[in-house]
């Protein structure tokens, strides 16, 4: 996350970093899919509080009756069946490290309550408990959902809302990101290491991939990958090594422009440098042309983010149009 190629992931980051740094609670928002758990653990791990657990509870996956237990712990013979010894709840696994609570709109309204005396006081009172615990830890939030709609239809406390929202950070969809060919190279690098992703994936395939508007976002994209990979019979990913409901949902739903050649400008880590496949050199010349050297369409229409593209160029020798026009060495096709 914290090199990212998207800007706008990179801006989410680096704002949330600092953010959690001054003591501030972080609510990351976001379409579902788009790596809001990948988010928080990136926080946590670059903060100061690395050495600590970093403690996730899902809200929407825990049984209402269950919540407060699993938040707030309980002490012995609390209830009937309670563990002989008790057991500490997340806020106080989580002491001295972070709390990352997810789907935080999917949480009980009378938990909400004691969240926020939580949040607010720094102790918490297991249940059956006499006295409070003091707690120290970074929180980080998320949800797919709108709060302020939730607020206003009375299922989400007005005043928590408040407590965590000042630390907004939105993940854009995959379909706004710049750097959607880097992803696909960097998925299938991850199925099939010591390949290159950008010969492995047949050029027809890869407008289909670019292109789609990826409504599940990057778990979308990482289980079609994860599947072509797996049934693959040949050295490339085909057409028909793609998931029947992924290519039902592209006939279905209108795609995005992407360039047919798009793979052979995708810049990947490699161990070594890779020699520019043949035409290479003319397809990027081709996209700046047909964008009229505006590097920002050009880097759009081929997927890939700006600072990438401005790699590419030094990696085929293209100099910059201004440099062209210096030199009297442009010549418009």
């Amino acid at each position: 996350m914290a090199h990212d190629s998207d800007p706008q992931v990179r801006q989410a980051f680096r704002r949330a970093l600092l953010l959690m740094e001054r003591g501030i609670a972080v609510l990351i928002q976001g379409e579902t899919g788009t790596g809001k758990e990948v988010l928080a653990r990136a926080l946590h791990e670059h903060s100061r509080r690395h050495a600590a657990p970093m403690v996730a509870l899902n809200c929407a996956s825990i049984p209402e009756t269950l919540i407060e237990s699993e938040l707030f712990g309980y002490s012995r013979g609390a209830f009937s069946g309670a563990l002989p010894g008790g057991k500490k709840g997340k806020v106080a696994q989580a002491d001295g490290g972070t709390l990352f609570l997810d789907e935080i709109g999917d949480m009980p309204f009378e938990q909400q309550t004691r969240l926020l005396r939580v949040i607010a006081e720094r102790e918490i009172t297991p249940l059956g408990a006499e006295r409070s615990v003091p707690v120290n830890f970074a929180l980080i939030c998320a949800t797919h959902q709108s709060l302020t709609h939730l607020v206003e239809n009375g299922s989400f406390r007005e005043d928590l809302f408040y407590r965590i929202s000042t630390g907004v950070v939105q993940l854009p969809p995959l379909r706004e990101r710049t750097d959607r060919a880097e992803l696909v190279c960097a998925m299938v690098a991850t199925e099939l290491p010591g390949c290159d992703p950008r010969q492995v994936i047949a050029a027809d395939v890869w407008p289909l991939l670019l292109g789609h508007s990826w409504p599940g976002n990057l778990r979308q994209m990482r289980a079609v990958i994860r599947y072509a990979c797996a049934v693959k019979e040949g050295a490339q990913i085909q057409r028909c090594d793609l998931p029947a409901d992924f290519l039902a949902q592209v006939r279905s739903q209108p795609s995005q422009p992407a360039r047919s050649n798009v793979q052979n400008v995708t810049p990947i880590r490699q161990s070594k440098p890779t020699a520019a496949p043949v035409g290479e050199r003319e397809d990027v010349l081709g996209v700046l042309t047909d964008c009229r050297w505006n590097m920002t369409a050009a880097a759009r229409a081929l997927g890939i983010c700006r600072p990438s593209l401005y790699r590419v160029l030094r990696r085929l020798d293209i100099a910059p149009l201004k440099n062209q026009l210096a030199l009297g060495t442009y010549a418009p096709s």
